[in-house]
């Protein structure tokens, strides 16, 4: 028995499948949306997930890897009203398993069901070899999970391996546990970095030469194809491979043999091959850089290393693994992290992925040698900077304009006079208009119309009001009514 999701908008078909569900004795669960279904398979951890295409909140096919990276890891069955062969194209691209055409055939329904279940049965009878016996493959999260147990089968197989990721994500690592695990896991593991073979030695690096075969071969040399006999060739960054030595290996992968340089014969080596690569080999293949044969025969099976930033909940424990190596191989006292600074690292977008972690963390455990337990300022400033960047944006911060102070309340009673300004920005001598010209003080240079000092901001230090801009034309307004006396005392108090 089964547990089943079924996410879909419409009660009527929600309450059909789980009708037909339950009387096939399986446990069937409910929603009406993305954010309802994403909870609900949060707690109730499905064996499978009927995902209609389009919902209220969202289209299902953009949050497939949601659903299968909740805990229990559903297969994920795209159901739609919509017959669109490039739609059912895009969801088996986006990670679904099967895509159903409403109605749906409830005779294929059950026997998806029942392939599934049998499916995830044996896997949990089978479970795959230990990853991590001998090698630091630290991770919980679904991605990680999906990526060791892709891991896990590939070292049963006799297969070429391509392990794809980008810088630091920690391809050597899993492919040194892909052949620590399989049955070649006694002979050699020959690394070959790919980006610093010379063009004019390396078929010699590869395939060997014999003494005096070209000038400066004062002696013979195996080369690396004969040394992974019985064992495994790992081609690291085998997207920068020269096309000259793209063909040749080609050529010793079909064959299994190869002629060193001056050589009279073939030699035979048995040897499985596991490539890495950051690049996009396909878009290569497409633009003539990576020969497309090759990339067949290194491909037979593929593992993709996922980035830091796609696995963020396996921070704590990488953090907790890598100080106390840090801290053992320095001869240190064990360190506790903070809180704080947990985050902080949780919060980093992290470019260099694990191997940035790695060097992050040796430097705050040499700026904390004296001290037991791991604070932000341990941390480079440029990552601290980027965290309370990123915490000020979030908080809707980064761009609220400062907050302008109000006037003061004894300024409320100019409110029905008009000011042409201020001309003296430290004495603030202020002008009032009067009824009677031969009153009032000769007109200041000119200065833009203000009908009322209350649109005006005054200034946050001093706490006069700026003179406004003297660009627009000026309109004097005299107002009908002689002032206040003791509004004219004010005046003359400020001015003063």
């Amino acid at each position: 028995m089964g547990t089943i999701l079924i996410v879909d908008d419409d009660p009527v078909i929600r309450a059909q499948l789980a009708g037909y569900i339950a009387k096939l004795g399986h446990n069937c669960h409910s929603a009406s949306s993305l954010a309802e279904g994403l909870r609900s398979a949060a707690h109730t951890k499905p064996d499978m997930v009927l995902l209609d295409m389009i919902l209220p909140d969202g289209s299902g096919l953009t949050h497939i890897n949601d659903f299968r990276e909740t805990e229990s890891a559903p297969e994920i069955i795209v159901v739609t009203g919509q017959g669109d062969a490039e739609a059912a194209q895009a969801a088996i691209r986006s990670g679904a398993s099967y895509y159903l055409q409403k109605p749906v055939p409830l005779a294929e329904l059950r026997e998806l069901i029942e392939r599934i279940m049998e499916s995830r049965a044996r896997a949990a009878q089978f479970a795959p070899p230990d990853l991590l016996e001998g090698f630091p493959i630290v991770g919980k999260s679904p991605r990680m999970r999906e990526c060791l147990k892709r891991a896990a089968n590939a070292a049963r197989s006799e297969e070429n391996v391509l392990v794809t990721g980008d810088t630091g994500t920690g391809k050597e690592l899993v492919s040194k546990a892909i052949h620590a695990n399989s049955p070649r896991a006694k002979g050699r593991f020959v690394a070959v970095d790919c980006t610093n073979i010379p063009d004019s030695l390396a078929e010699s690096i590869l395939f060997g030469h014999e003494r005096g075969a070209f000038t400066g071969a004062d002696r013979a040399s195996p080369g690396l194809v004969l040394l992974a006999h019985k064992g495994a060739l790992f081609l690291d960054e085998v997207g920068d491979l020269p096309l000259s030595l793209q063909k040749s290996l080609l050529r010793v992968l079909q064959e299994k043999t190869f002629r060193p340089i001056g050589a009279d014969k073939e030699l035979m080596s048995d040897f499985r091959v596991i490539a890495a690569t950051n690049r996009d080999l396909e878009t290569m293949v497409g633009a003539g850089q990576f020969r497309k044969d090759l990339y067949y025969r290194l491909s037979a099976f593929t593992v993709r290393v996922p980035q830091l930033t796609d696995r963020t909940q396996d921070i704590p424990d990488l953090v907790d693994f890598y100080i106390n190596k840090i801290c053992k191989d320095q001869s240190l006292e064990p360190k506790k992290s903070s809180t704080d600074f947990l985050d902080t690292l949780m919060r980093a977008p992290w470019p260099g992925n694990v191997r940035e972690l790695i060097n992050t963390l040796n430097l705050a455990v040499i700026n904390a040698t004296h001290e037991p337990e791991l604070h932000p300022h341990h941390l480079p400033k440029e990552l601290r900077a980027q965290y309370y960047k990123n915490s000020l944006t979030e908080n809707g911060n980064e761009t609220a304009p400062p907050k302008t102070p109000s006037p003061p309340p004894f300024l409320a009673a100019f409110s029905s006079f008009s000011s042409p300004g201020l001309d003296d920005p430290e004495l603030g001598e202020l002008h009032i208009p009067l009824d009677s010209p031969a009153k009032a003080p000769s007109p200041p240079p000119a200065t833009p119309e203000i009908s009322s000092l209350e649109t005006l901001q005054p200034d946050s230090i001093t706490g006069f009001f700026p003179a406004p801009d003297p660009t627009p034309p000026v309109t004097y307004i005299e107002t009908p009514r002689e002032p206040d006396p003791s509004v004219l005392r004010i005046a003359q108090l400020l001015t003063a």
